[in-house]
């Protein structure tokens, strides 16, 4: 294997890492007619399965990471739980504190 496809191997590895393996799962989408049994009905009886994808809900934030400011898609779960570490912006509009002046 060339050094170029270990060095990207290793890079999208630290992603995964970092942020999960954000690629959608699959799964099935049922449709189904009647009335389940514990409500009195006869019982649910299966028309039709399609397959379908469970995405995660992506968005494009920036991030730090090693020091820098980058842009990823990150999933939201990640974001709400605090995994994410994001960039300090200060206020529009206002000088940087001196911490030399009282």
């Amino acid at each position: 294997m060339s050094t170029h496809k270990k060095a990207k191997r290793a890079k999208r590895e630290k992603l995964i890492a970092l942020y999960g393996d954000n690629k959608p799962k699959k799964g099935n989408s049922l449709s189904q007619r009647g009335k389940p049994k514990y409500l009195g009905g006869n019982g649910r009886k299966t028309t039709g399965i399609t397959r379908r994808y469970f995405r995660k809900n992506l968005q494009k934030i920036r991030v730090m990471e090693d020091g820098k400011v980058v842009r990823r898609w990150v999933p939201v779960s990640m974001i709400r739980a605090g995994l994410i570490q994001k960039p300090v912006v200060r206020e529009p509009f206002t000088l940087p504190e001196l911490e030399g002046e009282s």
